[in-house]
């Protein structure tokens, strides 16, 4: 089952975009990664990277992230396949039917 793990929003100065960012949302820097936010109730998080806003759906596993492409790519969804992925990523990246990119994680 997905999940919103994480709302992605562009930031050209992390740390600038955090400190709006937790304090508009309440939210607290992750103790590991300042550009990502973790909110009190433990609901989605907010990172502050990339060049476009997009959201990060999480999976129990690598098992269930392939079975969740699939289905997602069953639905309409597109596989990004030209991505500058990085070595064993933990991540696909697909497009909406609308062009919206999306992230389903392994975790």
């Amino acid at each position: 089952m997905l999940s919103i793990r994480t709302i992605c929003l562009h930031a050209d100065d992390a740390e600038r975009g955090a400190g709006f960012w937790s304090s508009a949302l309440g939210y607290a820097p992750h103790p590991q990664a300042p550009d990502v936010l973790l909110p009190p109730d433990g609901g989605p998080r907010v990172g502050l990277y990339g060049d476009v806003v997009h959201v990060d759906l999480s999976t129990s596993g690598p098992e269930d992230q392939r079975a969740e492409v699939e289905r997602l790519v069953s639905l309409g969804a597109q596989r990004v396949e030209d991505w500058p992925y990085p070595k064993d990523p933990d991540f696909v990246v697909l497009r909406d039917p609308e062009g919206n990119l999306f992230c389903v994680l392994d975790h």
